[in-house]
């Protein structure tokens, strides 16, 4: 006979990513805390047919990542778009995987037959299922983007939705009204294209759907999104699985003062520095850094980017991996675009996820305040843990750093460990044990070229 709690353990690892109940601000997910941490290609696994996501999805968990964003292809980009080479938003003319059936009218702008939208691609969820099982076998979490804005008028008028490319009479207007509920039938195709990739995934335990991709371009109303996640919430309330629901809320930083109570993950683009955590961390939800990728290919720069995040008390991390193409689905591509990735950088992914996730993800919380340092050398200064039990530092000075730096850790007494991390090979190295009579103690760490990570454990 099963104990309570063996019942209860086995019951979470069968249940979809959840917010820990412990917890609500870090995920569950088969049965752990957990966070969410990926580089992973530009979004087109499953509408693009030319990219094989097999090798794709093998990258990611061997290094330890557990997420990829996927766009479901209501939305499409075209070649040169954002100046990417290989964007496997872009398909190939006829390569492109859509929710919508075609129809027997030839004329859609980009090759083959106009869609009809009131039917939906089996051959499309097929892939769709199949992509997300290959993922969940692989402990990978998928972010399943229902909708995206239209960033320019070309790609409005590559897209099913306008009235040259479906056979339906809609769109037949201005992109920026498409996503607004001004138009009842544009909105009732919306509405069930929603309700069909919900049940279409409802099986599956690591998959969320976020509502829209950037909503602050291109006119989505936040009227509209309630409306989406509301159809979420009504789909899988005849289903046997809930899953959660993410809003990307703004670029940059911005505070939300009045969530909407399905929503459980809020999304933000370009959150460096990472002030938005703690603008939000009255939510008690996750706070997701969910792209980044437009600041050159240099791997520090991102690197930089997501110790500050996660430290600073956010849940997820999710950076634009230009080495993956159609043509290299292992991340081997030469990179050609505003930003971009290397085996290299998910490997240092993969060990700022173990780092973080060693400092009792369920109990910590970002220590701000508890450690300081100097301000005369570029010195960002990031910290996570539990207070008087484990701390973790990252350090990065803008120019590096040639001497010894002096940190004041705010420690109750005790005897602690110190262990110095290499963020990029992951090599650690044992320092000398502080013993601290109670309040700020020095800690002081060597020369480093760019960053460095610290682990102080109490003995």
């Amino acid at each position: 006979m099963l104990l309570l709690s063996q019942t209860l353990a086995i019951t979470a690892a069968l249940a979809p990513l959840s917010l820990h109940p412990q917890n609500p601000r870090v995920f569950e997910y088969q049965g752990k805390p957990t966070l969410l941490i990926t580089s992973g290609e530009h979004y087109g696994a499953v509408l693009n047919l030319d990219f094989d996501y097999v090798p794709y999805l093998d990258e990611l968990a061997r290094h330890g990542l557990n997420q990829t964003r996927t766009f479901s292809g209501t939305y499409r980009e075209v070649p040169g778009s954002f100046g990417i080479k290989g964007n496997t938003l872009a398909p190939a003319n006829e390569r492109y995987a859509c929710p919508w059936a075609r129809s027997d009218q030839p004329g859609y702008r980009l090759g083959g037959n106009k869609f009809d939208l009131t039917r939906f691609d089996d051959a499309y969820f097929g892939r769709l299922r199949d992509f997300v099982g290959q993922a969940e076998r692989r402990g990978i979490v998928v972010e399943y983007v229902l909708f995206c804005p239209f960033y320019d008028n070309g790609l409005w008028l590559a897209n099913p939705m306008h009235v040259s490319n479906n056979v339906n009479g809609v769109g037949a207007h201005a992109s920026s009204e498409a996503y607004t509920m001004a138009h009842a039938d544009l909105q009732a195709i919306q509405e069930a294209f929603v309700r069909k990739a919900v049940t279409e995934l409802n099986g599956f335990d690591n998959v969320y759907f976020e509502i829209a991709n950037e909503p602050y371009f291109g006119g989505i109303t936040l009227d509209w999104q309630k409306r989406i996640a509301q159809v979420i919430v009504e789909t899988e309330a005849g289903l046997p699985k809930r899953h959660l629901i993410a809003q990307n809320i703004a670029n940059n930083w911005g505070k939300v003062d009045q969530p909407d109570p399905n929503v459980s993950i809020f999304n933000y683009h370009y959150a460096a520095p990472p002030r938005v955590v703690e603008q939000n961390w009255h939510l008690n939800r996750p706070i997701g850094f969910d792209e980044t990728g437009f600041a050159g290919s240099d791997d520090r720069t991102y690197r930089r980017e997501a110790w500050q995040f996660v430290l600073a008390g956010g849940s997820e991390f999710s950076n634009l991996d230009y080495s993956f193409t159609a043509d290299a689905e292992s991340g081997t591509a030469k990179v050609d675009a505003p930003g971009g990735g290397s085996t290299a950088y998910r490997a240092q992914l993969g060990l700022l996820k173990r780092f973080v996730e060693g400092l009792d993800l369920l109990h910590g919380q970002p220590l701000r305040g508890a450690v300081s340092g100097p301000l005369d050398r570029g010195l960002a200064l990031y910290a996570r843990g539990v207070p008087g039990q484990v701390y973790g530092l990252y350090l990065h000075f803008d120019h590096g750093c040639d001497r010894d730096t002096t940190l004041m850790l705010d420690l109750p007494a005790g005897t602690y460990r110190v262990d110095l991390v290499d963020v990029i090979s992951g090599a650690e190295k044992r320092g000398a044990n502080l013993t601290s009579g109670g309040g700020l103690t020095p800690l002081t760490v060597p020369p480093v070229p760019a960053d460095l990570a610290v682990r102080v454990t109490k003995e």
